[in-house]
């Protein structure tokens, strides 16, 4: 089976060539600020990076020949986790999201490369507004104001399955999956997200674009709810500068300037105590995350796992270590899984081993 993995993100595209389960091309189209600065919505980037994808496959020899083509998913309304086939009803949800992110390019790429070929299949596959919360976790202070989440679905699931699967190979006579294990997923990004992982659901995960949680790179987590009011009233700020505030130009981008964690560890380094102030600010209040969701799951935790970017940084992971690893054991997988586990998500769904799910 030939398949196409496409990944939009806010600076780069990634694409990959899979054969069954083996890459042949793995690729990152980046895109400069000019490059963007030319589309005043995120949406009219489309024919730019569809465009993209088609002469990298040509320059690269790839002929333009797939069994599917799996697109990274959008912010749709909440759906429950799995393999979902592109249709109308999704199309146009997207085209009319609330919420404005690169991922909501994906599964309009992938439907429009899909279409160009006989008996190619579009599908997405656990996009970041996967829903499978306990009702108990819906509830805020406010009936107004439900919690929505938005999350690293993709990549968290990818790396608690990868997990599972190791524990197997190294106890073979204790067979373990997923669905059998109590574990907590941070995803430590651009944003970052802390998931409570029970047997195969994930019943407690944040909005972590734009709503709770510790901050992170570029986004402000939860914040003091009557200084937000009262900035949002104070006349300063257009609608759009205060979302900037909250989920682009906000946690250490707004604190330092920027969101380099080698740059910043730097600093540190060279006397810079602010820049070590901030870090450990955001280092401490992740670790916060993780101790309440062992209070979800009554502290029956069998793994902690740190993925993400900023799970390179020896810096961020030794001291999260240092505080949660009495909740249980701490591993650590730098980087993320997305484009393997697109690849395999429709791998399954072609094969029949995956349940190919219908979005209503």
């Amino acid at each position: 089976m030939k398949i196409l993995v496409i990944n939009p993100g806010s600076t780069s595209t990634k694409i990959a060539v899979y054969e069954d389960n083996v890459p042949r091309l793995v690729r990152s189209i980046r895109h400069s600020v000019d490059d963007l600065s030319a589309f005043p919505r995120i949406i009219d980037q489309f024919e730019f990076r569809k465009n993209l994808v088609l002469e990298e496959l040509k320059a690269d020899g790839i002929p333009f020949e797939f069994d599917a083509i799996v697109g990274r998913g959008g912010l749709l309304k909440p759906i429950p986790g799995g393999v979902y086939e592109v249709n109308d009803a999704m199309l146009d949800d997207i085209a009319h999201a609330m919420r404005s992110h690169a991922c909501n390019l994906g599964c309009l790429i992938a439907h429009e490369l899909a279409v160009m070929l006989p008996g190619c299949r579009a599908f997405i596959a656990d996009p970041g507004v996967v829903d499978e919360l306990e009702e108990i976790a819906r509830i805020t202070g406010s009936p107004q104001m439900p919690r929505v989440v938005i999350w690293h679905a993709l990549n968290q699931r990818a790396i608690a399955r990868r997990y599972a699967a190791e524990c197997m190979a190294l106890h073979p006579e204790h067979p373990v999956r997923y669905e059998d294990l109590n574990l907590i997923v941070c995803h430590l990004g651009g944003g970052i997200s802390v998931g409570v992982h029970r047997h195969g659901r994930a019943i407690d995960v944040p909005n972590a674009l734009d709503g709770s949680g510790p901050f992170s790179p570029e986004r402000a987590g939860t914040l003091p709810a009557g200084q937000l009011i009262d900035l949002c009233h104070s006349g300063r700020y257009t609608t759009e500068e205060l979302k900037k505030r909250i989920s682009g130009k906000a946690g250490l981008a707004a604190h330092l300037g920027t969101t380099d964690i080698p740059a910043i560890e730097k600093r540190i380094a060279e006397g810079d105590r602010h820049a070590e102030l901030i870090l450990n600010a955001m280092i401490y209040q992740i670790a916060k995350e993780i101790g309440g969701a062992a209070v979800v799951l009554y502290g029956k935790v069998d793994a902690i796992l740190l993925t993400g970017g900023m799970a390179h940084s020896e810096y961020i992971t030794s001291r999260l270590c240092e505080r949660v690893s009495f909740l249980a054991p701490v591993h650590i997988y730098p980087g993320e899984d997305e484009m393997e586990a697109l690849a395999l998500n429709a791998l399954g769904a072609l094969r029949g081993e995956l349940p190919v799910q219908e979005y209503r």
